[in-house]
Order: C-alpha cells, then sequence, then structure tokens
C-alpha cells in the first residue's frame, strides 16, 4: 500500500528491487532539522516498513551537508508557548517514532554525513548500525537551552553507555566520529566519498543472509539482553533455534550449504531498480 500521500515533500521514501528501503531527510536548507510533521512522517514511514515482508533492510540518510540539527528552531519556539498538556503530546509523538525506528524488524542503518545534533543522536542510536563520514560530528546540545536529551536517553545510554552518557549529557560537547566510534554510538568511520560505498557493503552483507532468521536474530537481542541465564531463558533460546532448524528457510539454508549451492534468497545485486512506495 503506498503511503506516498501521507509523506512531506522534507521525507523521502523509497524501495529498490532488492527490497532495500531508504528513507531520506530532505530538508538541507535547515539542515534537515525535524518537527512535529516530519516526526509523524517518519512515524508512519517506520511502521509502514515494520508490517511489510518485502523489505528486508532500511537505510536512514539525509540530503544536504548536516545529517540533522535535531528539533527545528521554528518548532522549538512554538513549543515553548505550548501548555505542559501539549508539550507532553509533542514529546509523545517523538517517544513514539524513536519507538518504531528502534524496534523496527528489519536491520536499520544510518548513514551519517554530517553534523548529527541533539535528536539526530537518538535517530542514529536506535538504528541497528551506523555509519559515519570521518568528518561528521555528533552533539547533546540540550542543556544549553535548559532543556535535556530525555526521550532520546534511553537509546543514546543504550549506545553509548551510562559513563559517557554522565559526561555528554552534561558538557553538550561536540565530539566528531572517531570519538563516537569509541563510545560505540558509530560502528564505522570512512572517508566521507566511501561512504555510501561502505553503506553499500554492509547492505549486501545483509542482503546475502536469511531474511527471516535476520529478523529473528535482531529480536534475540532485544530478549535476551540483560537476562538472567537461568533455565526459562535456556529453554527459551532452545526452543528458537529449534523451530529455525525445521523452517523452510532453515531447511534451504541448511541444505544448501552442504550441497554448496547458493541459498534461494540470495538475488543478483545489480540488477535493483530503485521504485517509490
Amino acid at each position: 500500500m503506498s503511503i506516498i500521500n501521507k509523506i512531506p515533500e522534507t521525507v523521502l521514501f523509497d524501495v529498490n528491487a532488492q527490497g532495500v528501503a531508504t528513507v531520506t531527510l530532505n530538508n538541507p536548507d535547515k539542515h534537515n532539522a525535524f518537527d512535529d510533521t516530519i516526526i509523524r512522517a517518519l512515524t508512519t514511514i517506520f511502521n509502514d516498513i515494520a508490517q511489510r515482508d518485502d523489505i528486508r533492510v532500511m537505510v536512514l540518510t539525509s540530503t544536504g551537508k548536516s545529517f540533522s540539527a535535531g528539533a527545528d528552531l521554528g518548532w522549538m519556539k512554538r513549543m515553548a508557548s505550548y501548555s505542559y498538556e501539549d508539550n507532553l503530546k509533542d514529546a509523545n509523538a517523538l517517544a513514539n517514532m524513536l519507538k518504531a525506528l528502534n524496534f523496527l524488524p528489519q536491520p536499520s542503518i544510518a548513514k551519517i554525513q554530517g553534523a548529527a545534533f541533539g535528536g539526530a543522536v537518538g535517530l542514529a542510536s536506535c538504528c541497528d548500525i551506523v555509519i559515519a563520514a570521518n568528518k561528521a560530528s555528533f552533539c547533546l546540545s540540550e542543556v544549553k537551552l535548559g532543556l535535556i536529551p530525555a526521550t532520546i536517553s534511553p537509546y543514546v545510554v543504550n549506545a553509548m553507555g551510562l559513563k559517557a552518557c554522565r559526561r555528554y549529557f552534561q558538557t553538550a560537547e561536540r565530539f566528531f566520529a572517531d570519538k563516537a566510534q569509541q563510545l560505540g554510538l558509530v560502528d564505522e568511520v570512512v572517508e566521507l566519498d566511501n561512504l555510501n560505498n561502505e553503506v553499500n557493503n554492509i547492505v549486501t552483507i545483509l542482503l546475502n543472509n536469511a531474511p527471516i532468521a535476520v529478523r529473528a536474530a535482531k529480536q534475540l537481542t532485544f530478549d535476551v539482553a540483560y537476562q538472567t541465564i537461568d533455565d526459562v531463558l535456556l529453554a527459551d533460546t532452545s526452543e528458537r533455534i529449534a523451530r529455525l532448524r525445521v523452517s523452510d528457510e532453515g531447511q534451504e539454508g541448511l541444505g544448501a550449504f552442504f550441497e554448496k549451492r547458493t541459498p534461494a534468497w540470495q538475488q543478483p545485486l545489480n540488477s535493483a531498480k530503485s521504485e517509490n512506495n
């Protein structure tokens, strides 16, 4: 089902023949800052992707020099005059968008070419894999405005760790891609000219893997993290692998491996044609 008519021009959504969805923040004149309209659009897109079996990977990117400056200044100015109830409604909308991105069933990749400030750090933290250009910079700048990075905090703390967040939430220091990689926010740092190639390489790696197993592996990370290793957890993980071993995909994967052939889910990657969805 097409959702194009629900999306403003400041957000682009495209799916190619290989099932790679690209979600693009397209507001370069405002450094891809987002407002309530963009948040609604992103929520709609992420929820749509989550329901689609034909989408295997999602790439979150943006146009222009900046990845995203976080909250749009005009939107922030409007929010300053809102009541507590209206501000709470706005905050809940952002929180729901971040949740939709974080728990997307498909693997997600953030492609960071430039500055990522405030809420944009939250977007990156919600993605499974973050590829950044070496000149990309990051800042949790909220305290400079008398605010806190509240709605993004569960994801940023998970990505960067408690100790780092205790510093950067309070200092609002700007740091660059190499430091972000040390902190765990960024997975790979490359030259800007090589950013597209690196993202495409990761996409290719993901597409070579079994699609149902990839989704199950992602869900596994959420379900077993920080759990007590007891009989209940052992039984649950045993049941999961047993189900996949006897599944059609598991049988195909094992059969292809022992028969030294290409599994059915691997398709030629040079015939992709982008299509709006």
